[in-house]
């Protein structure tokens, strides 16, 4: 029945990769079900027989499916199925996405689609490199023009030494984690987060991965021999050449006059007329079907001027060196509610961020495949059409404003105080208020500000920034902070974040098959070099360090570790206990199952008396404690007064006062509130309190006589014995 039904087997970082393909999805161009160790991932790969009709792209997606049966989890949502897809799959379908786009035709339109469904995961064996490998092995056998093979692996770095593809217990310890995809030759896609890694140590790594790719290139390049199909024919989609030397002799020079300036808004302004010129001239001659080639042709003219002012003059449009950085400002405390705020400019680029703090319960709910299942630091990126001047309604988060916000995101990760030193959850907003390029670097440098201005003592600052690059044959020129033309127009966007020490984050863009060692290294050491001087020159000037102290906005948060069997006695039964502390104190509390316990109030003076309370619960009273309690009942013999919630005890009538009392009454009143000392725990557990040793103690004051007060154990009033001071017994006193 499955007669193209074909195996092939090798092994990847000393486990089994196994390829089956011809049994499933046998309608798609393409297909294969992949299995690393116990990971497996089906991928199909289908293009469209004619080409779209009216766009100037190619039209590629790619889509990176988690299903939850493969972790053996039923989805928490209503329906119980798969919903949109999780921030992680969007983010593994960029990271593949990347690598094979720059490898298909560019003159294809054709409608491209690849679809990787994670149908079984072993947490040792990663689901998006297993996915990565998958696509290029199903594009490769499968009719659709490609200039593969491509191959990815992830590198640790694990006690000093790199481990190719770390196993889940590796990661955990791992110093930083690449994932490197590469061509038979070159580097086609870096993805990394790393806690402050060296940029040789980085490169050393980015290389180990690249040579472990090319054995598994050649592996795919062995299946394409023995089962590729033969590629189809597809329309070129490309503006005559004839008609392209006659649109650029007539508007090159405008052109260059127009792209000759640092400000966007007035290029944008000085092509208008030139668009305009150029379609009166040539609409007739082309038709008016095919006007809308005229602006590819003109397009085309613009990225002709920049480059060749690039690779010929080293001239950048806007006047700038190689290595030199647009102008850049820092600002901290705009915003007097947010509990941090900072914004960054870079030329006409500008991001403003702001933190707000949380509780410790307050993290983000992840129902995903991999074992992480919340997320306490979060980093939210939007992109408004008024950041480039354009006028498009909102439609919430796109792929790019979720990828730029999880590069944010990473690069923040790991100078973020531990829960245990700074218990709270922290959530990021960075909104570009403009844009001409590296809006996602510009969302680091005003995440570090922010935080620094919320008083998150984070351990060192962070900032980030842009290379790009030109090539043209073997020729090539790298140049630092590029903006939105240079993105456009050039061949790479590579992105560093760091800190003083080293590396935290890593995005490589290509619109080319891939970089040489030589490129990646130069990129590496032009980054490092401006990410210092933003570091020194600009952010800490703004603000030095994190402020001492959270904005009088932030909820003030204190935390502590109690026994875990004092828990059912913190919240009490039905909830009870804790909500009377919530209360009482106006805050809010959360109660861990390890025993750890966070208060959570506006009012640090309310977050102490809660968590004075909730100590007095979790650590029995000792004898000599004095406590701020509450009179909760009135007997003949004295006064019942609650230390904490759930903990009470007797201050007999002798103990109430510095002088003789003769009725309760005369000195105290339920609610109202009084110092009392422990001066007895009997055997039941039950407490006597004295109100006259705590105000001798505390207040000083002074005995009328020296008289010491009466015995109060049972035999003289003690409530609970037979002359029946108190009702109930022992449970009443609780």
């Amino acid at each position: 029945m499955f007669e193209n039904f074909r195996i092939f087997e090798t092994t990847l970082a000393g486990r089994p990769l196994v390829v089956e393909t011809g049994k499933m999805a046998q309608l798609a161009n393409g297909e294969c079900l992949i299995r690393y160790g116990e990971t497996a991932v089906h991928v199909a790969v289908t293009a469209s027989a004619k080409p779209r009709e009216g766009v100037d792209f190619f039209p590629l997606s790619v889509d990176f499916e988690e299903k939850l049966y493969a972790v053996g989890k039923i989805p928490g949502s209503f329906t119980k199925r798969e919903g949109r897809p999780s921030e992680k799959a969007i983010l593994a379908s960029r990271v593949i996405d990347r690598p094979i786009r720059p490898l298909f035709p560019k003159t294809m339109r054709n409608d491209v689609s690849v679809v990787a469904t994670v149908m079984s995961v072993d947490p040792d064996c990663s689901p998006e490199i297993t996915a990565m490998i998958g696509v290029s092995i199903a594009i490769s056998i499968s009719d659709i023009p490609w200039n593969g093979p491509i191959s990815g692996v992830s590198v640790g770095l694990v006690d000093g030494e790199f481990v190719i593809n770390p196993t889940a217990e590796q990661k955990k310890i791992s110093q930083m984690a690449v994932t490197v995809a590469s061509t038979s030759e070159l580097v086609a896609m870096i993805e990394a987060g790393a806690n402050e890694v060296e940029e040789k140590t980085m490169f050393d790594g980015i290389m180990l991965a690249h040579a472990e790719n090319k054995k598994v290139v050649e592996w795919i390049k062995s299946i394409v021999a023995e089962i590729g199909k033969p590629k189809f024919e597809f329309v070129e989609v490309e503006p005559d050449h004839d008609l392209f030397e006659e649109v650029k002799a007539f508007a090159i020079e405008d052109i260059k006059f127009a792209m000759d300036t640092d400000d966007k808004k007035v290029r944008d302004e000085r092509l208008k007329p030139i668009y305009e010129a150029v379609h009166e001239k040539f609409d007739e001659q082309v038709g008016e079907e095919n006007v809308a080639v005229l602006d590819d042709c003109l397009y085309k003219v613009q990225k002709f001027v920049v480059r060749r002012w690039l690779l010929d003059e080293q001239k950048r449009v806007d006047g700038r060196g190689m290595d030199e950085i647009r102008p850049l400002a820092a600002e901290v405390g705009l915003l007097p509610r947010t509990h941090g705020s900072g914004m960054f400019t870079r030329g006409q680029t500008q991001v403003l961020t702001t933190v707000t703090l949380g509780l410790a319960s307050e993290y983000q709910i992840l129902d995903g495949i991999d074992d992480e299942e919340r997320k306490r630091y979060m980093h939210h990126y939007n992109f408004p059409s008024y950041s480039v001047g354009e006028t498009r309604p909102s439609r919430g988060p796109g792929r790019r404003e979720i990828g730029h916000g999880a590069l944010a995101e990473r690069a923040l990760v790991p100078v973020i105080p531990s829960l245990e030193e700074f218990p709270y959850t922290l959530r990021l907003v960075s909104e570009v208020l403009s844009s001409n390029g590296s809006t996602s670097q510009g969302s680091i440098c005003g995440s570090t500000l922010a935080l620094m201005d919320a008083g998150v003592p984070i351990s060192a600052p962070v900032a980030g920034i842009s290379c790009g690059l030109i090539t043209e044959g073997e020729r090539w020129m790298t140049m630092v902070d590029i903006q939105g033309v240079e993105d456009f127009f050039g061949d790479m966007d590579f992105k560093v974040a760091g800190t003083h020490k080293g590396i935290t984050a890593i995005q490589m863009d290509l619109k080319i098959n891939g970089l040489t060692p030589e490129i990646i290294a130069d990129a590496f050491e032009k980054t490092r070099k401006a990410r210092i001087y933003i570091l020194d020159e600009i952010m800490l000037k703004a603000i030095p360090e994190p402020r001492a102290e959270l904005s009088k906005y932030a909820p003030k948060m204190l935390s502590t570790t109690i026994d875990v069997d004092k828990i059912r006695e913190i919240i009490g039964p039905g909830g009870k206990v804790i909500q009377k502390i919530c209360a009482e104190c106006n805050c809010k509390i959360d109660v861990e199952e390890d025993g750890k316990v966070f208060v959570c109030s506006t009012d640090i003076e309310d977050a102490k008396r809660a968590m004075f309370m909730i100590e007095t619960i979790a650590k029995d009273p000792e004898i000599g404690a004095i406590y701020n309690g509450k009179v909760t009942r009135l007997m003949s013999f004295g006064a019942f007064v609650e230390i904490a919630p759930g903990k009470e005890g007797l201050v007999h009538i002798s103990r109430l006062d510095v002088k003789r009392v003769d009725k309760v009454e005369d000195v105290v009143n339920v609610g109202d509130q009084v110092i009392v000392k422990v001066i007895e725990i009997d055997d039941q557990g039950r407490l006597n309190l004295s109100r006259r040793d705590a105000l001798i103690e505390v207040e000083g004051a002074v005995p009328e006589n020296d008289v010491a007060p009466l015995n109060s154990d049972r035999r003289s009033g003690r409530p609970g014995g037979r002359q029946g001071g108190r009702p109930g017994g022992r449970n009443n006193h609780r």
